[in-house]
């Protein structure tokens, strides 16, 4: 059994120093995705996984994060993949379609692989919001992801 505590560490019985960690990050909307990207290797590192065992992966868009979180996951080395991007709500229904299919599109990855595949992915309605997310007000999401991605390895 594990889980998050408030010092962002997660309680487990298992050696995370042997584990690996594919962390597949979108270009798009890059000032968040780099913040969320950071915390979620300060996570890993802090919860003892090597930094030689964080493998990252970068893709053109949100979109992108499908397929690239699949082919991560077929590394067979590779315990969990953390999908990090963001999409910020426009004056069209783009946002609708692109939220709609990554989060299909990465639960799919979980059931075909096996593997813990952890949805990243801020759904804002504008910049501020999605910052307060990347290491504002809200914390850091990347860091939770991390920290999921931890928990799911121990379930």
């Amino acid at each position: 059994m594990a889980g998050p505590l408030k010092s962002g560490k997660v309680k487990t019985n298992i050696n995370l120093s042997r584990k690996k960690f594919a962390i597949v990050v979108a270009e798009w909307n890059s000032e968040i995705t780099e913040a969320l990207y950071s915390g979620a290797v300060e996570s890993l590192i802090k919860n003892g996984v090597k930094k030689s065992n964080i493998i990252r992966k970068t893709v053109p868009g949100t979109f992108e994060l499908t397929l690239g979180s699949l082919w991560a996951a077929e590394d067979k080395q590779v315990s969990a993949v953390i999908s990090l991007g963001c999409v910020i709500q426009g004056e069209t229904p783009h946002f609708d379609y692109i939220c709609q299919a990554v989060a299909y599109g990465i639960t799919e990855v979980n059931i075909k692989t096996r593997k813990p595949i952890i949805f990243g992915v801020l759904t804002t309605l504008n910049k501020q919001q999605a910052m307060d997310r990347a290491g504002g007000k809200y914390g850091n999401k990347g860091e939770e992801a991390a920290l999921t991605a931890i928990s799911m390895l121990t379930f």
